[in-house]
């Protein structure tokens, strides 16, 4: 299974080669090998693990801001300490999984000083899921919890007569054990952004009361909901209300843009967007609690056993076993990616 012209691109691809595809694309438009490297690993693996909204489908984006001189695929963030568990990185202008790698050490010291890491990012594009980061922390042993500023204006609360939120994705994750980690990541509006964009583009209806139009009509027509009207928040006040606290966590506390400011800031056409995004990470097993991976195992039993039989990342784990055994399968966009040549 190789790339190769759109014509003889296989019906699925190895992770390793669908990566390199994008790595290629990446430095074609001026990010640098590292920077190319993080981003395609992040991109393939949502792809392989089936967040087909954040994958490949993102490539186009990052490429779109790299060539415009939007995003900055060079950048070398600069990351502080300003307090034994606090560390402040400015992304200058580039994107967000380098800047959180570039504060890994960091976060390796803080963790072992006191057992616990704020990491607040800002300046930095961020156009991807969070649970990629967080499952390697979860992996590592931690507890972490993420959320963003993600973008442009997208979601109208009720009340409000434009949009006034991004989708401001929240997600967590936590070490089981003897079993995979615990992960969740959604936006805190009614659907994604790429997931509504995906729906447009297939030509799909949305569920009642995803939206509204651009006069404020609730509406099941995603393009109709991306032509200047407004996703609804999940749940709600209840979801507008995680939103503002998002917005003051994301943008508010580590000095990045709001939403409403980025989206006055962005150029015409911008697919990603510099903000801000708040990270904490803690060692579970301080204090004496060194059983706190086999209680949430018995935590998950439990619900396992009261009828969840699906919980959060199960199904990406199920995708990335049969992409490891069979390939990713390889889709239109895909294809696109790698017969370009």
């Amino acid at each position: 299974m190789t790339s190769g012209d759109v014509g003889q691109a296989p019906d699925r691809i190895p992770f390793e080669d669908l990566a390199e595809a994008i790595v290629d694309r990446l430095r074609e438009a001026g990010a640098s090998e590292d920077v190319s490297r993080i981003l395609a690993l992040n991109c393939a693996s949502c792809e392989r693990d089936g967040t087909l909204s954040h994958g490949v489908f993102r490539v186009r984006g990052y490429l779109d801001s790299l060539t415009r001189g939007w995003a900055d695929g060079r950048a070398v963030p600069e990351v502080e300490s300003v307090g034994p568990s606090y560390i402040r990185v400015d992304g200058m202008g580039g994107f967000a999984q380098p800047a959180l790698a570039a504060a890994g050490p960091l976060i390796a010291e803080a963790l072992t000083e006191t057992g616990v890491a704020v990491v607040a990012l800002r300046d930095t594009h961020h156009f991807s899921a969070l649970w990629p980061e967080l499952e390697g922390f979860a992996r590592d042993g931690y507890a972490a919890i993420a959320m963003i500023a993600s973008g442009k204006l997208a979601v109208v609360p009720v009340g409000a007569d434009r949009a006034v939120f991004s989708t401001n994705p929240f997600g967590f994750a936590t070490p089981v054990d003897g079993a995979d980690p615990l992960v969740f990541d959604f936006s805190t509006s009614s659907m994604s952004h790429g997931d509504l964009q995906l729906a447009a583009a297939e030509g799909d209806q949305v569920p009642p009361h995803t939206g509204v139009d651009a006069e404020g009509a609730e509406t099941q027509d995603p393009r109709a909901i991306l032509d200047g009207g407004g996703l609804r928040p999940f749940g709600g006040h209840k979801g507008a209300l995680l939103s503002l606290m998002i917005e003051t966590l994301a943008a508010g506390l580590t000095g990045g843009s709001f939403t409403y400011e980025v989206d006055a800031e962005a150029p015409e056409g911008a697919h990603t967007f510099r903000t801000g995004q708040l990270y904490i990470v803690i060692d579970p097993s301080r204090g004496g609690n060194e059983a706190y991976p086999s209680r949430i195992r018995a935590f998950a039993d439990m619900l396992r056993d009261a009828g969840m039989s699906r919980l959060p990342a199960d199904r990406r784990y199920a995708n990335r076993a049969a992409a490891a055994a069979l390939g990713i399968p390889v889709t239109d966009v895909i294809r696109e990616l790698l017969g370009r040549e």
